[in-house]
């Protein structure tokens, strides 16, 4: 994998955060020492995380940082992810991972693949069934969240908590949901971010994948957003299970993230995080 290009994946997932995070009222957005903190202490998980940033073969050196993150965490009310880049880890600290993620009763929740491409303009592909609606209303943000929360497993009110009154889903980002017969069904956001157009909240309700929707839907968001600003490169973090839209797009990986939770079972831990789906 180019060096460079997995710099950049964790630079712009670390500032992307930052931005989403801080969308909301009262978000912590704090740099400790190897750690960037971009937690809103929201009932949305996603918006709840803790990025370690630094290379390191120290075994000793990552287990600091692990911990620290680990006790941040387990001091919240809400549940979140810590983010650990392989491509950061060497030697002694690689090996020295999970014994370290066991002794700070983290668990694994899944891998996340950056990825990159200089594929603007794309192909729209409009898909015959799929009627596109920007999310610039209460409503039809209301639709996004919902389509997230449904194809992530969280309860409705997390992603209604994570994204209503949002000026930034509805005025700024390229958000748009998918409609088959009046239903929502899927949805994706193109953000310009720091001279690139970052994609995020990808989701296509269970009953409704792998019909074509997710990848309409996302060439859609992409295309709107190259058109509003001349941008031709774009960046996203995937699932393993949505990775292959992306590379039908245009995109090729970059670098992987390891993501891990809390383990105690408490307020916190007991509401859903990310998990897989198409």
């Amino acid at each position: 994998m180019c060096e460079s290009e997995i710099i950049e994946s964790n630079r712009l997932y670390v500032s992307m955060w930052k931005v989403l995070a801080g969308d909301r009222p009262g978000a912590d957005l704090v740099d400790r020492p190897g750690l960037a903190v971009c937690w809103a202490d929201s009932p949305f998980p996603f918006w709840n995380a803790v990025f370690l940033t630094e290379e390191t073969a120290d075994p000793a050196l990552l287990r600091r940082r692990v911990l620290d993150a680990a006790r941040y965490m387990q001091g919240k009310r809400h549940g979140g992810l810590v983010y650990v880049c392989e491509d950061y880890l060497h030697g002694d600290a690689r090996t020295a991972l999970p014994a370290i993620i066991e002794e700070a009763e983290l668990d694994f929740v899944l891998r996340v693949t950056g990825m990159v491409g200089d594929i603007l303009p794309v192909e729209a592909r409009p898909h015959p069934a799929l009627k596109l609606l920007r999310a610039s209303s209460d409503a039809v943000l209301r639709d996004y969240a919902d389509i997230n929360s449904d194809g992530y497993g969280f309860p409705l009110e997390a992603g209604r908590a994570g994204l209503e009154g949002s000026h930034l889903w509805k005025e700024e980002a390229f958000a748009y949901v998918g409609y088959v017969g009046g239903e929502p069904v899927s949805a994706s956001a193109a953000i310009v971010h720091d001279g690139i157009i970052y994609l995020a909240l990808v989701a296509t309700r269970p009953a409704a994948q792998r019909n074509g929707y997710a990848e309409a839907t996302v060439r859609h968001a992409l295309s709107q957003a190259h058109a509003a600003t001349g941008l031709t490169r774009t960046i996203l973090h995937a699932s393993d299970a949505g990775a292959p839209v992306y590379r039908r797009v245009g995109y090729h990986p970059t670098t992987v993230f390891l993501t891990y939770k809390p383990r105690r079972a408490d307020t916190a831990t007991r509401e859903s995080v990310p998990q897989d789906q198409a």
